[in-house]
């Protein structure tokens, strides 16, 4: 019996311009992306595709036959975000080709500033693909809905009445700043795991894998631009893909997740603190003090490589109380201005403007008597 070809779902994204300010994309920013993409459909590179955006952060969404990492796609990848970044700057939208860190294209798309979530994998009889784009946060703020999605029964009842999924799944965890990884395996792990990505800012769950049998479950990206640009330049603005349903967590189960709007880093100038709000596509336009940080989330069936969809998960009063709530905890912190908790503390300004601040007070630091 002839092996099932595999199906690639590329999620790419980036900042090439805000509109206004750091809230929106202005539509022919989209439209120069879908364009793009649509030509690319067309000559056979890829099998489908969808544009989304998430404030001010332009999400290119894939599907291919090439496996990750594969430098055509990167750089098609590319190519859209610098003719978009031409389009923004035409009109002169804010921070115009902010996540474009590199001046060209060198093979692969990973460490020039974008956002990679990609995973590959055979198609079940039917493949409900769950994809997540956050704006004004971190990368790591996807450590708590993936630990409640795979290795809490609280949040995910199937980890106890499903028996294919009875077995637990394993993360891995990436160190961003030190440049390692490892695989925990959960429920046999899950205190060392929670010792690890606790620390959002530098562990960070990169992926998930089905005990069982090795199935791919989920995808995030996990680029840092402050450690590739080496100063502040915006937040991480990340992406996550879940594969749902039959063996896995089931839709239900994934949203469930983000009925808590748990604290994440980020909102204004990157250097806050602040609640992770699931929104409907047409509420990700983060205004007030420049966030609260939003989420949005776009299912899809896949069918032979094409993306059927999008439907807006969150467009559901059952997520009215979260945001509510959010709102509340959005009140709660501003009310701290510029201290902490609600700035981030001292090691994690180190990539925002305080630098700057810190070195103009330099000479008028005296020894204490």
């Amino acid at each position: 019996m002839a092996e099932k070809s595999k199906v690639t779902l590329s999620v790419i994204k980036a900042d090439v311009g805000g509109f206004v300010g750091h809230t929106n994309i202005h539509p022919d920013v989209i439209d120069a992306a879908k364009e793009r993409l649509h030509n690319s459909k067309e000559k056979g590179a890829i099998i489908d595709y969808h544009v989304l955006r998430c404030g001010d952060d332009l999400e290119l969404i894939m599907t291919h036959d090439r496996g990750p990492d594969n430098s055509d796609i990167h750089g098609l990848a590319w190519s859209v975000f610098v003719a978009c970044t031409e389009v923004a700057r035409e009109m002169k939208l804010y921070g115009a080709g902010q996540d474009i860190l590199k001046d060209a294209f060198s093979g692969n798309i990973r460490g020039m500033g974008p956002g990679v979530a990609e995973m590959e994998f055979v198609e079940r009889k039917s493949e409900p693909i769950l994809v997540f784009m956050a704006d004004k946060t971190s990368s790591g703020a996807w450590n708590l809905p993936l630990y409640k999605i795979f290795a809490d029964p609280f949040n995910t009842a199937g980890l106890v009445i499903d028996t294919s999924m009875t077995g637990g799944f394993s993360f891995r965890v990436v160190d961003v700043k030190g440049g390692r990884e490892i695989t925990l395996k959960c429920p046999l792990e899950i205190y060392t795991l929670l010792a690890l990505i606790g620390t959002t800012s530098r562990y960070m769950v990169s992926s998930v894998t089905r005990n069982s049998d090795g199935e791919i479950c989920a995808v995030v990206s996990t680029q840092k631009l402050s450690l590739i640009a080496g100063r502040y330049v915006g937040k991480d603005d990340p992406v996550a893909v879940f594969r749902t349903q039959a063996g896995l967590p089931a839709v239900g189960e994934v949203l469930e997740a983000f009925t808590f709007p748990h604290l994440v880093d980020g909102w204004m100038r990157g250097s806050h603190t602040g609640p992770l709000m699931p929104v409907p596509f047409y509420e990700a336009n983060p205004t007030r003090f420049d966030g609260p940080p939003r989420v949005i989330a776009a299912g899809f069936q896949l069918c032979n490589g094409r993306l059927i969809g999008p439907h807006d998960m969150f467009d559901d009063p059952g997520f009215d109380s979260a945001r509510r709530r959010a709102g509340e905890i959005s009140d709660y912190m501003r009310g701290h201005g510029p201290f902490e908790p609600h700035r981030l503390p001292e090691e994690e300004m180190e990539y925002t403007t305080m630098p700057q601040v810190l070195e103009s007070l330099k000479g008028r630091f005296k020894k204490c008597e």
